[in-house]
């Protein structure tokens, strides 16, 4: 009997200290078990869990429910590849998962789940980061070729219009010279900030209240704002000048998404509003490099949303969503992030799109 006791304790000292989630359930999906690594996949504790069904801990997954049942009835084991899983707190979590038969009297289902939100994340911003550079090669060169010419084009417009005795002739240079002038300001803005940073102690909250006032001006107070910081953020160092313009492009877009939000089902206007946030992340790996301490600003907004088709070129210069845009606010706002080795990414769905950006706390870029 102790020596059970003992194998029974190392086995369970094993399973409390593996990084993969592991969940034991019975024949009617009730959960017997969650080690700790389950418990921080699904937000959630053994003492709380044990008895629930697993669709009060997970909801809307039929697939994975499914499995299951399947699994259940007949004894085979299942593999579910990047499986989005909803948490009863609101939560998504994409997961791998198994599913076996651990015992066939009573039933007893065993799940092992890998989380994969990670590793997606650092595949996905691997990419973002190899697109950019590859938009800055292409911007560059582009540069280049356009301004070169211009150049020729500006100084033969200006010889000319010394040689013109008529004013009505030399308005037509001048047109000439401004237009010359406006396509070198647009190829100069594609390229982005230019400059080497002006790095000081930096207040990321200092930053944001400064784009909210900003803000709160141009719209005249007709936009909420929300704040929900994190107080322990230290400061970091950064470009102060630099990074409040590149909130403040996020920001106002986001402003601009605010006012075009839908009515409610009641028909009533929504009022536009916008949720700044901040958070500390400890030990974050941002694109392919770990650091001991990051933070995350979210800036989100309850606008129409952003289609699938064009968030994934939204970071592409000229790329914008909106007759009027540019498309150069959040190309600027990457690269001015990018020189502080941060990301910035984009979730959105109909009524929230949010915009994240990563920045590293710790160290000096």
């Amino acid at each position: 009997m102790a020596v059970a006791s003992a194998n029974a304790y190392r086995y369970k000292n094993i399973l409390d200290n593996l990084t993969t989630a592991v969940v034991v359930l019975e024949s009617d999906l009730a959960i017997r078990y969650l080690n700790p690594a389950a418990e921080s996949l699904f937000e959630t504790s053994m003492a709380r869990s044990t008895g629930l069904a697993f669709g009060d801990v997970i909801l809307n997954s039929d697939g994975a429910f499914k499995t299951l049942r399947k699994a259940a009835e007949t004894g085979h084991s299942y593999t579910r590849r990047e499986t989005e899983l909803l948490l009863a707190s609101g939560s998504r979590r994409t997961v791998d998962y198994s599913v076996s038969l651990l015992d066939q009297n009573p039933v007893t289902l065993l799940i092992e789940i890998q989380p994969r939100d990670r590793l997606l994340r650092i595949s996905r911003e691997e990419d973002l980061i190899a697109q950019q550079e590859t938009t800055r090669t292409l911007v560059r060169g582009m540069a280049h070729e356009i301004k070169n010419p211009l150049g020729g084009i500006r100084g033969a417009a200006q010889l000319l219009d010394r040689e013109l005795s008529s004013e009505g002739q030399r308005e037509y240079t001048q047109i000439i010279i401004e237009e010359a002038d406006r396509l070198r300001n647009l190829v100069d803005r594609m390229l982005g900030p230019n400059k080497a940073l002006k790095l000081a102690p930096t207040n990321i909250h200092e930053i944001l209240e400064r784009v909210r006032t900003l803000l709160e001006a141009e719209s005249k107070g007709r936009v909420q704002f929300k704040r929900d910081y994190d107080p322990s953020l230290p400061e970091f160092s950064g470009d102060k000048e630099l990074l409040i313009q590149a909130f403040l492009n996020i920001a106002r877009n986001a402003m601009e998404a605010a006012f075009e939000s839908p009515s409610s089902q009641c028909g009533e206007a929504k009022t536009p509003a916008i949720t700044l946030r901040t958070r500390a992340l400890r030990q974050v790996t941002i694109g392919s490099k770990r650091h001991r301490l990051g933070c995350r600003i979210d800036i989100i907004d309850n606008g129409p949303g952003i289609t699938p088709e064009l968030r994934q070129n939204i970071f592409y210069p000229m790329i914008s969503g909106r007759a009027n845009g540019t498309g150069l606010g959040l190309s600027i706002t990457q690269s001015i992030i990018s020189q502080h080795h941060g990301l910035v990414e984009c979730e959105s769905e109909p009524g929230q799109t949010d915009f994240i950006t990563f920045l590293p706390l710790e160290g000096t870029p």
